[in-house]
């Protein structure tokens, strides 16, 4: 029997990066471009398509090219696996067409053949927040369900091409941002008015039978692999002990369990029902065998990203809503806040871990948790990351001690293990990474590659499985 206050011996142990904030080549070797290619500002600004501006993703940290330099720092930390992502537009540059780009597939194929060289598994994301920006103007993104036959087609292309190659998949990176970040999750545009709610419900249920298809022909192709769902968790406190907060923390958990529910009990639950129904909200556009792929197709797992808890006060009602909470979140005074305002809970990846085994005894994965900050160089080159030793190291400690909770984890995945792009802002100042990338917010520097302290700090940490999990002095390189 495992002893449970140690790490497994299998435990995953990596960090995790997207094709649209590493890659860059954002039209190189026949790529088209993907949503996040007009976002100059990344997830939380406007789409601008013009070209007198930097666009982050256009060049990035330039993995593309030198993926293999990295991937030997990876090696170098002791990584088991690495999290990327597939970028759809490499594969399909339209997204509709059918036949797929050779020169797009023979990249991963490089890239997975570099990592397996080093000991490395890939785990890969296969819609990461970058659909071909043909699939939005020609067909308005995810609320058409020609998209489900699209994706189909893509899954097919890649499980076939990368079976031998790739074990561990994930369907729609944060499926549970659609409210949130509704253009780069589904690629609809909103009008003047905003966004239109029934497009995004539509939007939302497609996608859940586009990941079920790819399940099932997961399964189908590649037998001994495993595919998960992949949610954004942020667990949701009440402020007090009065009812009603306790009833607006319950509500506001839901609008992330939601989508786990569907995905791995393989239903609608009556909570959500219920809500349509008073709301008057409807998916109109449901097709004979949805129900029935839903069902049968469930994910072998839970795939999780986590950096912060929230809390709320009482408020009315349930909302699903594009861009509204249904309760409204306030400040925790018990925790601090980082350069972001995101506030800092290890324990709640404690509490997160042990809420989503308890209530469906699936096999958990953190693929994402890290702390974004502005980094400074000293006169020696040092860049002494202490700051972001201590987040990891209290978040481990909490990992640790749910798997004596009994909980059943897979693995854990810094993010951005080194400097990428940040999703929601467009900036290269927000940094997680162990690896400092020499690059601006205007898109200026010599992307030279150098290790922080905290580089240092995660080596010994996978070499010795998560024993030891204090906070050393760099080493002797």
């Amino acid at each position: 029997m495992q002893n449970p206050n140690v790490f497994p011996n299998n435990f995953l142990w990596g960090g995790a990066i997207a094709a649209n904030q590493a890659e860059g080549a954002y039209l190189e070797d026949g790529k088209g471009l993907s949503v996040i290619d007009v976002l100059p500002h990344g997830a939380e600004g406007q789409v601008a398509d013009t070209t007198d501006r930097t666009y982050p993703s256009h060049e990035a940290i330039d993995f593309y090219h030198k993926y293999k330099d990295d991937i030997k720092l990876f090696a170098e930390m002791g990584f088991n696996c690495l999290r990327t992502s597939i970028a759809w537009s490499r594969i399909f540059p339209n997204g509709d067409e059918d036949q797929p780009n050779e020169l797009g597939l023979k990249f991963y194929d490089d890239l997975f053949d570099d990592l397996l060289r080093h000991d490395i598994r890939p785990i890969v994301t296969i819609s990461h927040y970058e659909m071909p920006l043909a699939l939005s103007k020609k067909y308005g993104g995810w609320n058409n369900r020609k998209l489900i036959t699209f994706f189909k087609k893509y899954v097919e292309t890649v499980f076939k091409r990368y079976k031998d190659k790739v074990k561990y998949w994930m369907t729609f990176n944060e499926i549970n941002m659609i409210f949130s970040t509704p253009f780069i999750c589904t690629g609809i545009k909103p009008s003047k008015k905003g966004y239109n709610i029934q497009d995004i419900y539509q939007a939302m249920h497609n996608q859940f039978v586009a990941s079920a298809c790819a399940v099932k022909e997961c399964h189908k192709i590649i037998p001994n692999a495993m595919i998960g769902c992949m949610i954004n968790v942020a667990p949701v406190y009440p402020l007090t002990c009065n009812p009603n907060d306790v009833i607006a923390a319950m509500q506001a958990d839901r609008k992330t369990l939601f989508f786990t529910d569907v995905q791995v009990r393989g239903y609608y639950p009556s909570y959500f029902k219920n809500y349509l129904h008073e709301n008057n909200i409807k998916i109109t556009d449901v097709g004979k065998n949805d129900r029935e792929l839903l069902r049968e197709n469930t994910v072998d797992y839970i795939a999780l990203s986590y950096y912060k808890s929230k809390a709320v006060q009482a408020s009315s009602k349930l909302n699903f809503g594009a861009n509204n909470n249904n309760s409204n979140t306030t400040r925790n005074p018990y925790l601090k806040t980082s350069e972001w305002g995101w506030q800092i809970d290890p324990k709640g990846l404690r509490y997160a871990l042990n809420i989503l085994y308890d209530r469906y005894q699936k096999p958990l994965f953190i693929v994402e948790n890290g702390l974004g900050a502005k980094d400074i160089i000293e006169e020696d080159g040092s860049i002494n990351d202490d700051y972001r030793i201590e987040y990891l190291q209290k978040h481990l400690e909490q990992v640790k001690q749910a798997l004596s909770d009994g909980v059943d984890l897979m693995g854990y995945l810094s993010w951005g293990p080194i400097d990428i792009v940040s999703n929601s802002t467009g900036q290269m100042s927000k940094r997680y990474g162990f690896i400092y990338v020499d690059k601006d917010d205007e898109g200026k520097g010599t992307l030279e590659r150098s290790k922080k302290k905290s580089f240092y700090w995660y080596r010994n940490i996978i070499k010795s499985n998560g024993k030891n999990l204090e906070m050393e002095e760099k080493e002797n390189d």
